[in-house]
């Protein structure tokens, strides 16, 4: 079979495709009152298409520039019209059917697969007008500009910067560092859309989680503060737990995404600690049955939390990989515990980064769950100094209990893998 059947046959559905969606949406109006339906867009693809064919057989691209400018010159004419007479001042209609005949082109003359894919993103960004005029209006500056902020630390920072390491330990790489800082960030803020999206958080349950998404401190110190003014230690305290858990969870999937060769070693260890917390965290919050106020949650892009991440996180990095190069795996340990205390994310990109140049898998896994453990102690320790005892004793349980479970499902681990 001739290979133009196919190609003209994708570039009429793509012209069709686009065409009901923009005909269901002007499905009521009187018959021919709009310029173009699912007829006059499946006929456009099908036109790019054969402008195409027409532009290969020739050997001449003028036939498809001709061509192109004709068709957008007589379609705008009638949407002009249309426009004038409806007093509308949308120009999507115009570009959709520019669109269409290009990528009836592109399907005939270039590649299918993408003429497909453009087609397909055409159609579902014309019927999802709702949906985003809806973001658009929710969106605050504050928003708009952290999404422009990751998109600058993506497109235009992290290219610029070298990829190789520049101190004698092979620890201090510029284009490393500014990615792990990006990837955190990048989580965080997904944390935070997800919640914008799904509405506001009223309930205790959704506030503590997506709060946790961003930083588990920040929300466990909320949490011990809102003790000493509330008789409800014991759902605030169970919150914490669950703060705990979303934080062994966060961990774990930087560990996927980052180095999943260290996934085997820690996957024990905490998803019984992270169970243990659920499950205290689930007893104890439940207990009163009620509702607490808004979500601690804050927006996580504040350029200068990023630039102390990415400052400290250098530092680590350094010091890990002299320590690891001087003292083998007890340097590393030590750096973790310090630094985990801190700033869990730091101490665990720093680790996991070594698993390709000079610790196995074993050691950097080790110095993860010593950076969760010591993160979870310093916790409890600060939620000791801000809040009331019977919080600050409560969640002190929940993280022994968590860290001994841990604990043990290591040292099984360990013994089953001898």
């Amino acid at each position: 079979m001739d290979p133009l059947f196919p190609k003209l046959g994708l570039a009429l559905a793509i012209g069709l495709l686009v065409g009901l969606e923009r005909g269901w949406r002007e499905r009521d109006a009187p018959d021919r009152s709009r310029t173009a339906g699912i007829r006059t867009f499946g006929i456009s693809g099908l036109l790019g298409g054969i402008f195409a064919v027409l532009a290969g057989a020739l050997g001449s691209n003028a036939v498809l520039i001709a061509g192109f400018v004709s068709f957008a010159a007589i379609f705008a004419w009638y949407k002009a019209r249309e426009s004038a007479h409806d007093e509308d001042f949308s120009v999507t209609g115009v570009i959709a059917g520019l669109s269409v005949v290009a990528l009836g082109a592109l399907a005939v003359a270039g590649d299918y697969r993408v003429a497909a894919a453009g087609g397909a993103a055409l159609a579902a960004i014309l019927a999802s007008r709702e949906v985003l005029h809806g973001l658009l209006r929710r969106l605050t500056w504050i928003e708009l500009r952290s999404a422009l902020v990751l998109t600058v630390m993506t497109a235009i920072v992290l290219p610029l910067l070298p990829n190789r390491t520049i101190d004698p330990w092979g620890g201090l790489n510029p284009w490393e560092i500014w990615f792990f800082t990006v990837l955190v960030a990048a989580i965080s803020f997904l944390g935070y859309v997800a919640v914008r999206v799904l509405g506001e958080a009223r309930g205790l349950l959704v506030s503590v989680l997506a709060g946790a998404i961003v930083s588990s401190t920040a929300v466990t110190l909320a949490l011990a503060r809102m003790a000493k003014d509330s008789s409800r230690w014991a759902s605030l305290s169970g919150a914490a737990s669950l703060v705990a858990m979303v934080s062994i969870l966060r961990v774990s999937l930087v560990v996927i995404i980052v180095e999943p060769r260290v996934l085997p070693v820690i996957i024990a260890p905490a998803l019984a600690a992270a169970l243990c917390f659920g499950a205290c965290g689930a007893l104890f919050m439940f207990r009163d049955g009620q509702e607490l106020g808004n979500s601690p949650t804050r927006n996580p892009f504040e350029i200068a939390p990023l630039l102390l991440f990415a400052l400290l996180f250098a530092v680590v990095a350094t010091a890990s990989a002299a320590l690891a190069d001087v003292s083998g795996a007890g340097g590393l340990l030590a750096t973790s515990a310090i630094s985990g205390a801190f700033d869990v994310d730091v101490a665990v990109l720093s680790a996991l980064r070594l698993v390709r140049e000079m610790v196995p898998a074993q050691t950097a896994g080790l110095a993860v769950l010593v950076a969760l453990a010591t993160n979870a102690l310093m916790r409890t320790v600060l939620a000791m100094m801000a809040g009331p005892p019977l919080f600050s004793f409560a969640l002190a349980c929940f993280t022994l209990l968590a860290l001994s479970l841990g604990y043990a499902a290591y040292a099984l681990l360990s013994h089953l893998s001898t």
